[in-house]
């Protein structure tokens, strides 16, 4: 019997063996089918995460060695640079309006081209052309429409009896200006909503239908409920879009009038490539990344109360 067993143990701890290499194989296989990507991450995006953040505690013009100087950028912005509080105002005006209005006009628009109607596809991709457009173009274009002397938005206004502001030249009308520019990109957030009500079975709103619901009951009940994660991902993308606003600033406004359009990422663009402030600079680009993470943060913390998944109830 002990002559027999002998023989067996031994393909088994050979097949054991076997297994153990292929499975470290296998797990080499995997990073060596990631490395470009990997590579490309270290190199790319870490690396210069890495160094922005020691440039942050430098005094750097671009032209002369890296000076070390602490915590001395972050002192100067908390305490001795108004200009870095009015920049954050800014944006945080800007995001705390624009973000709400913009999804609910993204999902307003969704639901409309969501419509069994004949000719709907000219109609999504009329509404979806604006996002693609580029920024600079749809920055020029929108200092036409908010001209005070011939832009049609003025125009529009004394047809019906309204003297329209200066706009961009008005600094109580800048900043709404840019948030009313805002909407008109809504195509991006549109697709993604309209992704969303495609995937909201038809049987929900035939019971619902049968029940005597109405529309506004189907969509507070039915359409919202089911949309949630949907309205999870584009708070978190317009939230993090929101407070990287920079081409509006740069093109339209260059941060005034008065710096009622001192956008934070201008403010970031003009110390580092105009003042030539890249410590500083860089101080306040993680700054920005704390901000955004802490308002990222939040929000998926707090998507276990409000966001449903209807896998979790199976």
């Amino acid at each position: 019997m002990a002559t027999v067993s002998q023989p067996l143990s031994k393909p088994k701890s050979a097949r054991s063996q076997w297994l153990r290499r292929w499975k470290k194989s296998e797990t080499w296989l995997f990073y060596l089918c990631i490395s470009p990507w990997l590579i490309g991450f270290l190199i790319w995006t870490a690396g210069p995460m890495i160094y922005s953040l020691y440039l942050s505690l430098t005094n750097w013009d671009l032209f002369t060695a890296p000076r070390w100087v602490g915590l001395d950028n972050y002192k100067d912005m908390f305490t001795d640079n108004p200009d870095f509080w009015q920049s954050l105002k800014v944006t945080a005006i800007y995001s705390f309006v624009s973000v709400p209005l913009s999804l609910a006009g993204a999902l307003a628009l969704a639901i409309l081209l969501n419509s069994k109607v004949r000719g709907i596809a000219f109609f999504r991709t009329i509404f979806y052309l604006p996002s693609v457009l580029p920024s600079i173009a749809v920055a020029v274009l929108w200092i036409w429409v908010f001209n005070p002397a011939y832009g049609i938005l003025n125009i529009l206004l004394a047809l019906v009896g309204i003297n329209g502001p200066k706009w961009l030249g008005d600094p109580h009308w800048a900043l709404p200006a840019l948030i009313l520019m805002s909407l008109w990109s809504l195509g991006g957030s549109v697709i993604i909503f309209l992704a969303g009500l495609k995937g909201i079975s038809s049987t929900l709103y035939e019971a619902a239908e049968l029940d005597g619901a109405s529309k506004m009951q189907r969509l507070i009940n039915i359409t919202i409920p089911q949309l949630t994660p949907t309205i999870f991902f584009n708070l978190i993308m317009s939230i993090i879009g929101s407070f990287q606003v920079f081409t509006q600033a740069y093109a339209m406004t260059e941060g005034g009038p008065q710096q009622s359009t001192l956008f934070y990422m201008y403010y970031l663009f003009d110390m580092a490539f105009i003042k030539f402030r890249m410590g500083y600079a860089s101080a306040l680009a993680w700054v920005l990344f704390l901000i955004i993470m802490v308002f990222t943060l939040l929000v998926i913390r707090s998507s276990s109360i409000w966001v449903y998944y209807e896998s979790e109830t199976k």
